[in-house]
């Protein structure tokens, strides 16, 4: 199955991001090759480069699955503020519908 590389659209591609990740990935093979006593130079960089068509590849192909595309979390949508209270009219004290307004204990029967 071929796969389409021309629904990638290059402008949108943020170059600077998938350099710097590119270098970290470089940065990160050639000191993994040190630590393993190997002249590796040429392995690091062929690494960055294929970490780099990778990234492109993953990021901004529009293969539809819900991949992670972004590092940072995506902007808060604004919500519309709600509309300001209507001016209340001011309001009478209400009555208690309650006839008894006195709450002593009656007077105990004899």
């Amino acid at each position: 199955m071929p796969i389409d590389l021309s629904a990638i659209d290059l402008a949108t591609v943020d170059w600077v991001y998938v350099g710097v990740l590119a270098v970290l990935v470089f940065l990160a093979t050639l000191i993994a090759n040190v630590l393993t006593f190997g002249h590796r130079g040429m392995a690091a960089f062929l690494s960055a480069v294929l970490f780099a068509a990778f990234f492109v590849g993953w990021t901004y192909y529009p293969h539809g699955l819900p991949l992670p595309t972004r590092l940072a979390a995506p902007a808060p949508v604004a919500a519309p503020a709600p509309p300001p209270p209507a001016p209340a009219a001011p309001v009478q004290p209400q009555r208690p519908q309650n006839p008894v307004t006195d709450i002593t204990p009656p007077a105990p029967a004899r």
